[in-house]
Order: structure tokens, then sequence, then C-alpha cells
């Protein structure tokens, strides 16, 4: 049997409670931790699970922030250093990935709080996890102000992948699960994964 939640019954939720639902009846999420340094070279690391794929042609993914009615250390960073990295969570991190939620001041790195080890590759500007297995060094290339909540999206391009050697198949399918990669639900649900199967491209 199944019980219905009207719009009316979500507005009277207590906040938090109304929260964890909406957050987790969008089913399961990419969840990844994003790196960003400042000026001055204060790293800041923080956790996302709103992570969308944009397009492929350029390579596009996207992030959502929410209001800066408050100081967003992750933005700041990004609008003011156009760079910044994303890191997949494994097993073995996402309890310190899950830390960096917490709401430290700029000038404390969430890198130095959690253990986590910052990476440095090339001319990246920004800090890689080192502990992630799965990377991303991306170009920032959009802000879009969502008017109807004041969210924030960013749009960041893919300038490098660091991935494991043996999780990229010929046709170019990256195995996220042999990489360890996690998933979650909701705001503090993490999750393993075991794929069901891969199947051919639909044609009517």
């Amino acid at each position: 049997m199944k019980i219905q939640i009207t719009d009316n019954d979500l507005m009277q939720m207590e906040q938090r409670k109304r929260a964890h639902l909406i957050n987790s009846v969008g089913g399961f999420k990419s969840v990844c931790l994003i790196g960003t340094v400042d000026l001055k070279g204060q790293t800041n690391l923080a956790i996302f699970s709103s992570i969308v794929h944009i397009g492929s042609n350029p390579p596009l993914i996207s992030f959502i922030m929410r209001p800066d009615s408050v100081e967003r250390h992750t933005l700041a960073n990004i609008l003011e250093m156009g760079s910044y990295t994303i890191n997949h969570l494994n097993e073995t991190i996402y309890k310190k990935a899950h830390q960096t939620s917490a709401r430290y001041p700029k000038e404390t790195s969430e890198f130095d709080v959690t253990g986590l080890s910052t990476e440095h590759k090339f001319n990246c500007k920004a800090p890689f996890v080192k502990e992630s297995n799965i990377q991303l060094e991306m170009e920032f290339k959009q802000r879009i102000d969502l008017t109807i909540n004041n969210t924030i999206m960013i749009i960041g391009e893919i300038k490098n992948i660091y991935i494991p050697e043996d999780c990229m198949q010929e046709d170019g399918f990256l195995d996220i699960e042999k990489a360890g990669t996690i998933t979650c639900s909701g705001l503090d649900s993490y999750h393993l994964t075991k794929s069901l199967e891969r199947l051919p491209y639909a044609k009517v």
C-alpha cells in the first residue's frame, strides 16, 4: 500500500524532515568532492551531490550551489580562479568526505581537518583529492542564477580526466563501479553499487 504526500503536506512538514524527503525522493545521485583554492593559496574541499552531465561536445558538467546569501567558499574560489576539481568518492574516504559538509571558516582547509591529501597535477591551479580514484580537472565556463529558489548552477568544461588504467572499455564506457566509485541518496546515506547489465543502443 502506498501513502500520498501532497504539496500541502510537504510545506507543513518540519524543515529538516522535508529536506531529507525531497533530497532522497529523486533517487540515487552522483556524489563527489570539489576541490578549489583562492589567490592566497588557501585550499577548500566540499562535498556535492548535485552533479549533472550537460554535454560531451564540448565536455560539460554542472553542479548546483546553494544561495550565496552567506559566504560560499567553493563558489568564491571558482569565480576567482576559474579552476576546480571534481573527485569521485570511494568507500575508504566517504566518512571524511561527508565531514566536509560542516561549515568551517575560510581560513580552515577541509583537507587538513579531514586528513584527505591534496594532489597537484601539471598546470592545474586547484587541488585534487589524492585518495580519489577518478579525478576531473574543470575550467569554469558559466554561472546561471536560478531565480526560482536563488540557487546557482555552475557549468564547467572538463580539461583533464584521471582514471585507473583498467577501468575504461574499448567503446569509451568508464566502469566507475570497478574504480570503486560509490553513490548516495538523500543528504547522508552512502551506497555501493551493483551493475545489472549494459544494454545495446535502443532502436525502433
